[in-house]
């Protein structure tokens, strides 16, 4: 029977010792600051009319780059240990681009929270193309250099945020940017975003930095029936979602059938590269996914038209409360995941951080946020107390923030963001996350 989310027990279970607790955000959601950078791929696409819901776009977003001494306040005050944020590539690329990095790193550590770098988090400079195999090479010297400015003082690295939905949605559905609609057709750009993992990996240890991870999206897929047909198809959509992006990684292979579609002249070549070994594994994790067959005509599953010809559909999880972006709320498919890739990568799975975690919702008294967090930590507690080796969880987000094709109707943050007057507000949510921490040390 699976929990509603009502209900919060007490006390919160204690983690080990050393367990690394934190926020994310990601810079073009965040920064602001567009005139002091290159143009992205997403600002191109936020130029196109009806691309973005309400017509916004980042130019100011939340104006971190002019605010980050108050929001690295905020994160002192509120007790993490780490700040997840991501160095944007088109900021990089222009003059004192890097500047800007130097002096929030050094914010952070005067403030006793430790920096955690992710370096793409979706905003490709715009003239690179993923589907063109030369992005994984150019992106292997972005890192080189972000790694020699900052990895005095960085300790902990991502290299790729969610090359999943950067694959599914910007390069098969069309619905982020680029807003390329190739469906099968964009498969390369899973290998191609697969393979700068790799050569980034390398690149971070030629640099002598360590502690190098990578943030995958994953979560359960669910038959919507026991029927063949429906089981077939949740099969198909799980290989697509999770392994296509866990597999290379984790055992150096693509899931069966899926290798010789991949573009190169030595895909096995390019699965070493892919497979260099890691220090942890990020999860992002949000909610399950219904899937069943087909059925035969175009549908619209949160916020995304689904293609009526794809070899599967994704149905709605009924009986559990939903997030104000309607997804389902189901804390214990957490623990099923987490148990499922120990069970199914054994010791090819390194230790895990729970890289993202958030829920949308409106108010800044925002208790169905604390429920969803609550429920979630503790799902997350009993797949550490069944053995899987957890090292830490990051909510996202810090911030309300943009947030992308949606443009600004969705609010993830532990603190609400007036964007007229810019003016920060910690919700609720805040408040029980620092007593969290607080109770945890």
């Amino acid at each position: 029977m699976i929990r509603r989310m009502a209900t919060q027990e007490h006390p919160m279970p204690r983690f080990p010792d050393g367990f690394l607790w934190g926020v994310s955000t990601s810079a073009h959601q965040i920064e602001g600051a567009a005139e002091l950078r290159e143009r992205s791929v997403w600002d191109e696409f936020t130029d196109r009319p009806g691309r973005v819901k309400d017509g916004s776009t980042a130019a100011v977003a939340c104006d971190h780059y002019h605010r980050y001494r108050e929001d690295v306040a905020l994160l002192a005050d509120l007790g993490v240990g780490a700040y997840r944020f991501s160095v944007s590539w088109p900021r990089v690329n222009s003059p004192g681009g890097l500047d800007f990095y130097d002096r929030l790193v050094d914010e952070l550590c005067a403030a006793g929270v430790r920096p955690v770098v992710t370096l793409f988090h979706w905003d490709l400079p715009a003239g690179l193309d993923w589907l063109q195999r030369d992005t994984a090479s150019r992106f292997a010297d972005h890192v080189s250099g972000v790694a020699e400015r900052l990895g005095d003082r960085v300790h902990k690295w991502i290299t790729l945020n969610e090359p999943a939905e950067h694959t599914l949605l910007g390069h098969a559905l069309g619905v982020h940017a680029p807003g390329k609609r190739l469906l099968f057709d964009a498969l390369p750009v899973a290998h191609h975003q697969l393979l700068a993992h790799g050569l980034a990996v390398r690149a971070l240890r030629a640099a002598g930095v360590t502690d190098i991870g990578i943030a995958n999206s994953h979560g359960p897929t669910w038959p919507a029936s026991r029927e063949q047909a429906d089981v077939e198809a949740a099969d198909f959509y799980d290989v697509l979602l999770n392994r296509l992006f866990a597999d290379p990684v984790l055992l150096g292979a693509y899931p069966a059938g899926l290798g010789e579609l991949m573009p190169g002249d030595d895909v096995e070549a390019d699965l070493k590269v892919i497979a260099e070994p890691l220090d942890w594994y990020g999860v992002n994790y949000y909610a399950p996914t219904k899937v069943g067959a087909p059925q035969g005509a175009e549908i619209e599953f949160g916020g995304v038209s689904m293609p009526a010809d794809l070899p599967f559909s994704v149905r709605e999880i009924t009986d559990v409360p939903l997030t104000d972006f309607g997804w389902p709320v189901v804390p214990e498919a957490l623990t099923e995941l987490l148990t499922g890739f120990r069970d199914r990568y054994g010791d090819r799975l390194p230790p895990v951080m729970i890289t993202e975690n958030g829920c949308s919702y409106e108010g800044v008294d925002d208790r169905q946020r604390i429920a969803f967090l609550d429920g979630h930590i503790r799902a997350l507690h009993r797949a550490v107390a069944a053995g899987v080796d957890v090292r830490g969880y990051f909510v996202w987000s810090l911030l309300d923030n943009f947030e992308w094709a949606e443009g600004y109707a969705r609010r993830f943050g532990l603190v609400h963001v007036d964007y007229p007057t810019q003016k920060r507000t910690p919700k609720a949510s805040y408040h029980w996350y620092r007593e969290l921490l607080r109770a945890q040390e």
